[in-house]
């Protein structure tokens, strides 16, 4: 009867069959015995009433329940893999069914293979389909908690599995535990692609747990590190100044190399890679390069190892040509610039300063970058070359010709020329006519009118000006130069014009306490003192007050003219009293003339008249003394 109804099973029912088969066959051979007493009850069985008692039936439960494990969903058991396939693997844990369990739980451990023991956790004894399904991942992280510490307590090595990255590192899946990798635990070797390393199965180390954040830290590096500090302690004990051993680059930074020595790092600095200038040390070498280096030096303990790589070759300076000699002209490469001079390589490690002075004939202070740039080929003479110091100094102005050697007949006294303005200073401004010629103009050789206090007033630093050159001074190499004297001096007419006692309109404009400044026709400025700025009014004068002005003062040889607004209506004031005077006078002289012509005529009457023109004539000598 058992045969025939597995027949008709699905696999797993017929598994739960073949397990309760031997209480069916129990029971059908209970009950054939009573079938065959004659005590069974067919009509019962017609009605669908239990044929069986009370008793029989706790018996047959009993039979049934004690044949299956009893388990308990959210339980931790061990099972046994009884298949696999590429998604999910069959557990079984001795119930009437087996459970499945997600092939991606098992990532950590790729060697798994069907008879192998596992954790599992049951998280549903029974779906919709009838399904137990199973967890090995909460499993394990129920039990893995007392593994890590226990792991971690014995120093012992777990096998984890690497699933993603993160922020300074990689999370790992040990014994159901997310722990962090932190990226300096990987290797002993900087990393250079953390991806790589994402999905792979490796060996590690717990290295540290928080308990109270159930943290926990793992390393790779701690593996492998016991084997290397043997290493490195052979190595050290054998390191010896000037020694030659082979190294890999394991690092390239801007200021030099570190070298793997095989467990030990050396570090060569980059001024110790190449005799020659380099702006990079990726210049001479790469990543993972093999190489022989020199060890230089080294503190104490041994733990800061300086290397050379340069000091394998020879010197630059000990293979510079023996012939090369003072005077002679070299090609070089702009390597170094500085605001004093330029660095110029003209052999790999070999080098020659140029001097910002000897860049130009110029007298002009100027910094180098004004005439040179990093990577420009030059020609050069030799200047000074110390082959025991190793040093040189170069020049490239020495390759042009001296301007001041014909400077009588290409810049004669008394012609014109133009200019650059180079420089001010309180007391002119300094010119460069061409490269290498300088000269100055006076501040009292810019104008023959305007009087400037400062040269800024009259130019600007960069600007072209026209010059007249008034003197060669070629032992000093100084060239006296003129502005002004471009034109005529205005002063032999200005005599003319403003003539004392001259009446001229100007315009006040700047205003101090000693007087004012007073703008007068053709350019030309005057000057006034305070008592002669006041109007007629008796009101002060503003700045850009037109008014009339009478020179008082025309000094031709200090160029100064004094003019004065209050002598120009004072004086006419004056003039106009005068003239009224002078005809009173007239009067008074008739009057006397007649009184004498008719003098023998005199009366009374004439008499009274005369002692009043006398009084009259009194008042008025009276009021012309005030």
């Amino acid at each position: 009867m058992t045969e025939s109804i597995n027949e008709n099973l699905e696999p797993q029912e017929a598994k739960e069959t073949a397990e309760v088969a031997p209480a069916v066959a129990a029971a059908e051979t209970s009950t054939t015995a009573e079938a065959e007493t004659g005590d069974f009850d067919w009509e019962s069985l017609e009605l669908g009433m239990d044929s069986y008692t009370a008793k029989r039936r706790d018996e047959l439960e009993n039979l049934y329940n004690n044949t299956l494990s009893t388990v308990q969903e959210k339980e931790v058991l061990e099972g046994t893999i009884i298949s696999m396939n590429k998604r999910e693997v069959v557990v079984d844990i001795g119930y009437k069914s087996d459970g499945i369990v997600s092939l991606n739980e098992f990532r950590y451990n790729p060697e798994m293979k069907v008879g192998d023991k596992v954790d599992v956790y049951i998280e549903s004894l029974e779906d919709k389909k009838g399904q137990m399904i199973l967890s090995h991942k909460k499993a394990r992280a129920m039990r893995s908690w007392e593994k890590i510490n226990l792991a971690y307590d014995n120093d012992e090595i777990i096998k984890g599995y690497i699933k993603c990255r993160t922020k300074g590192g990689m999370i790992v899946d040990a014994l159901g535990i997310e722990a962090f990798l932190p990226g300096s635990q990987i290797d002993v070797k900087p990393i250079r692609d953390y991806d790589m390393y994402v999905g792979k199965t490796m060996e590690f180390k717990v290295v540290k747990i928080n308990h109270e954040f159930r943290n926990v830290v793992v390393s790779h590096k701690a593996l492998i590190e016991a084997e290397l500090e043997l290493q490195k302690k052979e190595i050290i004990s054998k390191l010896e100044k000037g020694q030659v051993l082979e190294g890999t680059v394991k690092n390239i930074t801007s200021y030099g190399v570190f070298i793997d020595l095989g467990g030990v790092d050396g570090l060569i600095h980059i001024t110790d890679l190449s005799w020659g200038r380099i702006s990079h040390p990726n210049e001479i070498v790469e990543l993972d390069q093999k190489l022989n280096v020199v060890i230089l030096d080294f503190d104490d303990d041994k733990k800061r190892i300086a290397l050379g790589l340069k000091q394998l070759t020879p010197h630059p300076w000990d293979r510079l040509d023996e012939t090369l000699k003072v005077g002679d002209t070299v090609k070089g490469k702009v390597v170094v610039l500085a605001d004093y001079g330029a660095f110029v390589e003209i052999a790999p490690g070999v080098e020659g300063l140029i001097h910002v002075s000897e860049m130009s004939w110029s007298q002009h202070l100027r910094s180098a970058q004004d005439f040179l740039k990093v990577g420009d080929e030059v020609d050069a003479q030799i200047l000074t070359l110390d082959r025991d110091e190793r040093k040189m100094s170069l020049g490239i102005k020495q390759l042009k010709s001296d301007p001041w050697e014909d400077i009588d007949t290409r810049f004669a006294v008394g012609t014109s020329h133009k200019a650059t303005v180079r420089n001010f200073t309180n007391f002119g401004v300094f010119v460069e006519i061409e490269e290498g010629v300088d000269g100055l103009i006076h501040i009292s050789d810019l104008s023959w009118t305007k009087k400037i206090k400062h040269p800024s007033e009259f130019t600007g630093i960069g600007e072209e000006i026209e010059v007249v050159v008034l003197d060669i001074d070629k032992d000093n190499r100084r060239l006296s130069l003129g502005h002004k004297q471009l034109e005529e001096n205005p002063w032999d007419v200005f005599e003319t014009v403003f003539m004392p006692d001259s009446i001229h309109e100007g315009t006040i404009v700047e205003l101090m306490d000693k007087g004012a400044v007073i703008a007068l026709p053709y350019g030309v400025e005057g000057f006034a003192t305070p008592r002669h700025l006041v109007k007629e009014d008796g009101t002060p004068v503003k700045v850009d007050d037109k008014l009339d002005f009478k020179v008082i003062e025309f000094n031709k040889s200090a160029k100064r003219i004094i003019v004065s607004h209050s002598r120009v209506y004072e004086d006419e004031k004056k003039s106009e009293e005068n003239a009224k005077r002078k005809s009173e006078n007239r009067t008074a002289k008739k009057a006397m003339k007649a009184v004498s012509d008719n003098v023998e005529k005199t009366t009374l009457g004439d008499i009274s008249e005369l002692a009043a023109l006398k009084s009259q004539m009194e008042a008025n000598e009276k009021k012309e003394k005030k």
